[in-house]
C-alpha cells in the first residue's frame, strides 16, 4: 500500500494510512514514517493486532527502548511497557514532557489504546516548536539563555486532606529516587535544528532565580505552549496507537470521564542528552537512571 500522512492540525499532527505497524517495517518505510515525525510531532496509527510485544518491536524501529519508568512498576511480565491506568491515578493530567527530571529522557513514545471511555479521555499533545516560534523577539532572547532544573520531587499543591492513602503511595513510589537534572529551556532537536521550548510540569525552578521568579517565567513560557493552536487534542478510538516525538512535544490527558475506565500502554525509545543553543548539554544535579536507559548517541 501507499503510505499517506495527512496533517491534523497546522502546528502539530498527521494520521499515517497505508502501514500496517504489525509487521517488521522497512528501510524505506521507517525512513518515510521518521521524517513525518520530524514534519508533524505527533503521528497516529491504527493498531489492530497490536499487542504489548508488537509495540515494542514497533518502537524499537526508532531506537533503543527503554524500561517502563524510573520509578514505577511495569505491566506484569512486560519490563519495557507502562500501564497508564486510570484505576491507579490520574497523574498525567498536567502539562509534561516524559521523563524530563533525568539526564536523557526519552527521544520518542508510543501510547497505545487498551480500554477506553465512551466519552472524554482524550490526549492533548502540544508543540514546544511552534511555542517558540510564537514567542515575541524580546522573551525568546530570553528563553535562549535560561537553563531549568526539572525533579521528580515537588509540591504538586494538593493539600493533604485531598490526598488519599491510595495517592500518598504512588506518590511515594513516584519519589522513591529523587532525581534533579539541569536543562536548557530552548532544546536544539538534533535531527532538524528546530528549537523548541523544553519545560513542562517537571520543570520547578530557573537556575539563578528564586521560586517565585522562576515560576512567574515558566508559567508565561508555558502559556505559548498551550496555545490551542498548537496542540492536538486526540479522542482515542479502539486499537489505535499515538507516537510522538518526546523531544519537541508535551502532553497531557484529559480526566473529564467521570471515572470510568481508562487504561493505554506506554513504550519510550531511549534519548539523548539535551543541547541547547550553545552546544552545552544538560547534566544531573542528582539521581542516577542509567537502569531505566541507555544515553542514545
Amino acid at each position: 500500500m501507499t503510505i499517506e500522512i495527512h496533517k491534523v492540525t497546522a502546528n502539530i499532527g498527521a494520521r499515517v494510512e497505508g502501514v500496517d505497524i504489525t509487521r517488521p517495517l522497512d528501510q524505506d518505510t521507517y525512513a518515510t514514517l521518521r521524517e513525518a515525525l520530524n514534519a508533524h510531532k505527533a503521528l497516529v496509527f491504527d493498531a489492530e493486532g497490536l499487542d504489548d510485544a508488537g509495540q515494542q518491536a514497533f518502537a524499537r524501529h526508532f531506537g533503543d527502548i527503554t524500561t517502563a519508568h524510573p520509578t514505577v512498576s511495569a505491566v506484569d511480565g512486560a519490563p519495557n511497557v507502562l500501564p497508564v491506568d486510570s484505576e491507579q491515578g490520574r497523574a498525567a493530567n498536567n502539562w509534561h514532557t516524559d521523563v524530563t527530571f533525568i539526564l536523557n529522557p526519552p527521544q520518542a513514545s508510543t501510547l497505545r489504546s487498551i480500554t477506553i471511555p465512551p466519552y472524554g479521555g482524550e490526549t492533548l499533545i502540544a508543540s514546544s516548536a511552534a511555542a517558540y516560534r510564537n514567542l515575541p523577539e524580546p522573551l525568546r532572547s530570553l528563553a535562549d539563555t535560561l537553563w531549568a532544573e526539572h525533579t521528580n520531587d515537588y509540591d504538586y499543591a494538593v493539600p493533604d486532606e485531598d490526598v488519599d492513602e491510595h495517592q500518598a503511595a504512588r506518590r511515594a513510589q513516584f519519589t522513591s529516587i529523587k532525581y534533579r537534572t539541569v536543562h536548557p529551556v530552548v532544546r536544539v532537536h538534533p535531527l532538524t535544528g528546530e528549537r523548541g521550548l523544553f519545560i513542562g510540569g517537571f520543570a520547578q525552578r530557573i537556575v539563578g532565580l528564586s521560586a517565585g521568579e522562576s515560576r512567574k517565567i515558566l508559567d508565561l513560557l508555558q502559556a505559548y505552549v498551550t496555545r490551542p493552536e498548537n496542540v492536538l487534542r486526540h479522542r482515542w478510538s479502539p486499537n489505535q496507537l499515538v507516537l510522538f516525538d518526546n523531544r519537541i512535544t508535551q502532553h497531557y490527558a484529559v480526566d473529564n470521564y467521570d471515572g470510568l475506565p481508562r487504561r493505554l500502554h506506554r513504550v519510550t525509545v531511549a534519548g539523548d542528552i539535551p543541547v541547547g543553543i550553545e552546544g552545552k548539554e544538560s547534566y544531573v544535579v542528582e539521581g542516577d537512571a542509567s537502569h531505566y536507559t541507555p544515553v542514545a548517541a
